[in-house]
């Protein structure tokens, strides 16, 4: 026969687990330093300029 188990604590390592996959998200998607965001927003820039001078309008 099995061990029983303690359904509270399963419930709390699980939330701990999921808390914790939230965190490493979050610090992969915001954990960044000041240059690197500036880094970003630059080519973000420079690839929406490059976009706009590729349209072709029509009127």
């Amino acid at each position: 026969m099995t061990t029983p188990v303690n359904l509270n604590r399963a419930r709390k390592e699980r939330d701990r687990a999921a808390d914790k996959a939230q965190a490493d998200a979050n610090a992969a998607r915001f954990g960044r330093t000041k240059a690197q965001r500036l880094l970003e927003a630059a080519q973000a820039e420079q690839a929406r300029r490059r976009l706009d001078q590729a349209k072709f309008d029509e009127e």
